[in-house]
């Protein structure tokens, strides 16, 4: 019992002291290569120590020197392990990823201390990706009170729309015709694909004011007819008139998320590297090259801090093209859809 209490405080202490340098980061919003590769390594020490789920994945692994060689954990994995340092009693909120009813959702588990982080990790980049000065935001989905497990609604609140989503995650659609009708100022748009399909066929045309964006998160878990990533943001633009289309990815495995803009091309915050690997060696693939994607995110300070994800992308200078998921992949998550 003495030595649990005892790894217990020497955990507690050693995210203490991580946390502040994260919090430095994230309101400075840059961070140099060396630092990121000493804070990761720091990191991953703690994980190690005190992640017993993480520790028995990392038993055969020799101890990384740089980043790039942390071991990365499938996001499959969050399904069947605990992968998480807080205990049961500490933990606040449980984020759950999202697909059919017969799939079993990957976990990720939040204390009152990683969760403040996870807030002020997200709050950033979302305004300064999609966020205009005096936009009136709507979102498509449901509310928190609605979706208590979902990391995109806790994501989307942190700007504090009007949500005009059921818990089912169908719409209010006479709500979202009369809020985007009586606004004078640009609308500020955000939903999932399938949000925006379901919005497309009940409204067919719902002219926004000028300065109007749509944020899309992707995914349509088998709740629509699934379109192209083009053919979806065509029916957008047709539909809405808006002047700009963004697209975030992110998952409930992360406490980061990428944002493209029309290139298409993901960026994550400076707190966050991405590597495109090939699927048969786990290697970086070269620019221009296809690839799984793999998250190294240092605001993952409670779980893990290297995730595997089952997404394909195309190795984009620091950034990355999104092309779809893995053959036999489960459809899951508001990040993935037919691109």
């Amino acid at each position: 019992m003495a030595i649990r209490l005892r790894m217990r405080y020497l955990s507690i202490v050693g995210f203490q002291q991580y946390v502040p340098q994260l919090l430095r980061v994230i309101e400075k919003g840059t961070l140099s290569e060396e630092a990121f590769n000493d804070l990761a390594l720091e990191l991953f020490t703690l994980q190690i120590e005190h992640n017993p789920a993480f520790r028995t994945l990392c038993v055969t692994r020799k101890s990384p020197r740089s980043w790039q060689e942390i071991p990365a954990v499938p996001t499959a994995a969050f399904k069947e392990l605990e992968l998480t340092s807080v205990p049961p009693s500490e933990r606040l909120k449980e984020f759950r990823s999202s697909g059919t009813t017969e799939q079993k959702p990957s976990r990720h588990f939040h204390s009152a201390e990683s969760l403040r982080v996870y807030e002020a990790s997200l709050g950033p980049p979302l305004r300064e990706h999609f966020v205009g000065k005096d936009m009136r935001l709507i979102s498509l989905t449901p509310s928190l009170k609605g979706a208590p497990h979902s990391s995109l609604v806790h994501m989307l609140s942190m700007v504090k729309p009007a949500f005009v989503g059921r818990a089912d995650w169908s719409m209010d659609v006479r709500q979202c015709r009369r809020l985007t009708s009586a606004a004078t100022r640009g609308v500020g748009l955000m939903g999932t694909a399938f949000n925006f399909v379901h919005l497309i066929d009940a409204v067919g045309t719902l002219k926004l004011p000028v300065g109007s964006r749509v944020l899309e998160t992707g995914g349509y878990k088998g709740r629509s007819r699934e379109v192209s990533r083009k053919e979806l943001h065509d029916m957008i633009q047709g539909a809405f008139g808006v002047d700009a289309i963004v697209t975030e990815y992110g998952m409930c495995e992360l406490s980061s998320q990428a944002y493209a803009h029309e290139d298409g091309i993901f960026h994550f915050p400076a707190w966050v590297r991405v590597q495109i690997v090939s699927p048969e060696n786990g290697r970086e693939v070269k620019e221009d090259e296809t690839g799984l994607v793999r998250v190294f995110d240092l605001a993952n300070f409670w779980s893990v801090l290297a995730i595997q994800t089952e997404d394909i992308g195309i190795k984009r200078g620091h950034g990355f093209e999104l092309v779809g998921c893995a053959s036999g992949a489960e459809a899951r998550g508001c990040s993935l859809m037919s691109r």
